[in-house]
């Protein structure tokens, strides 16, 4: 029986099987929505992935990741925009949703964050053009504030939506409770979202306490202290009824599970703890 409205991020069972084998699994389980990652799609082969999907009649909620914009020098700065038009081109041989940007951090020895953000807008409205070419929408993914230096230099549902509101159509969010779970505004935010018509992306796991490793350490959903289902109805309220999107980094609990019983979970936590 088919799952309606999951999506399972692929890095959800990275440790366990590739691309392939990790397609079966949701398939066996009734889900025909994922999210793969670059590196997943890279070791299959593109063309290889593209056929698996496309035969199978699966829809990509997203493609991870784009982004990583900041730069030290100029010619970094060439590379990182040559890969993100490498990401939009791989996007758009799926169909997918939209291609998720985790825009990147402080470059080099930088301590500038300011200059970092304005490199994040700088990088996305340069490769803007070849996405709107392309047919892709662009997901801004905010990050928690601990990823500011590293991962993501934009940490707040409404500093992506202010970066959207300047650069125009085809710029939305991913809305990942992981990372905004905890904002004071996020209601107003979301709301604003749903005005904006830019949510793109909805992704879903928990947030344990104790975390014991904040990338890899995520919760299955019904394990930790998000409030899924009242964020899920805030989202819904603001219009989009997309799939919720799985995505659990967890290298010493869900990663060492076998990928059958992981996929199985989701889907009962999804049930239980996520639909309203």
């Amino acid at each position: 029986m088919q799952v309606e409205g999951l999506s399972i991020n692929l890095a959800t069972i990275r440790e366990q099987c590739g691309f392939a084998e990790a397609v079966d699994i949701c398939l066996k389980h009734g889900i025909t929505s994922i999210a793969p990652w670059r590196d997943q799609v890279a070791k299959a082969g593109l063309d290889e992935a593209v056929r698996i999907v496309k035969s199978n009649g699966i829809k990509l909620t997203g493609l991870c990741r784009g982004g990583f914009f900041p730069a030290a020098n100029e010619a970094d700065w060439q590379k990182n925009l040559d890969d993100n038009r490498r990401a939009i081109d791989e996007a758009a041989a799926f169909s997918a949703d939209c291609l998720v940007l985790v825009v990147g951090g402080l470059p080099g020895t930088s301590r500038d964050i300011v200059a970092a953000r304005q490199m994040v807008f700088d990088g996305i409205a340069a490769v803007l053009p070849h996405a709107q070419a392309s047919g892709v929408k662009l997901a801004i993914e905010p990050l928690h504030p601990m990823y500011a230096a590293d991962r993501s230099c934009v940490n707040t549902l409404g500093q992506a939506l202010d970066m959207c509101e300047a650069l125009g159509e085809d710029v939305g969010v991913a809305i990942d409770v992981y990372h905004v779970w905890w904002d004071p505004d996020l209601a107003n935010q979301i709301a604003r979202a749903g005005r904006m018509k830019r949510i793109f992306a909805h992704h879903i796991c928990d947030w344990l306490v104790p975390t014991k490793d904040m990338l890899l350490d995520r919760g299955m959903m019904g394990d930790g202290v998000i409030d899924l289902k009242g964020i899920r109805r805030m989202i819904e309220d603001a219009g989009f009824f997309g799939a919720q999107e799985v995505e659990i980094f967890s290298a010493e609990t869900w990663w060492k599970r076998p990928a059958d019983e992981v996929i199985a979970t989701c889907v009962e936590r999804f049930r239980s703890c996520c639909q309203i």
